[in-house]
């Protein structure tokens, strides 16, 4: 059996959090404000943020610090920290 290897590829992605939740808004463009609110959904027993995510295979749940992720074609999709810290690292930017 053949192996194969990832090509690398280089995403933008904003972890979901409050304190993220204004640049995952604008990044994702969800999560807009209604009547003043966020369009998210929050645990008051956890204190904790969650959110619907549209993608191509439809609407993804989305919790508290999963990174959002915008994939090569422009896509949007939710990605959990521990499979986003295995397969991504942080790129410094040139120039």
């Amino acid at each position: 059996m053949a192996k194969y290897r990832k090509k690398p590829v280089v995403i933008e992605a904003v972890q979901l959090r409050w304190d993220t939740w204004d640049e995952m808004c604008e990044f994702a463009g969800v999560g807009k404000l209604s009547d003043g609110k966020p369009e998210g959904h929050m645990d008051r027993d956890k204190m904790r943020v969650d959110l619907d995510i549209p993608t191509l295979e439809g609407l993804i749940h989305a919790s508290e610090n999963d990174w959002i992720i915008r994939g090569v074609k422009g896509e949007i999709y939710p990605c959990k920290p521990d499979i986003f810290e295995m397969t991504y690292e942080e790129v410094e930017e040139n120039g």
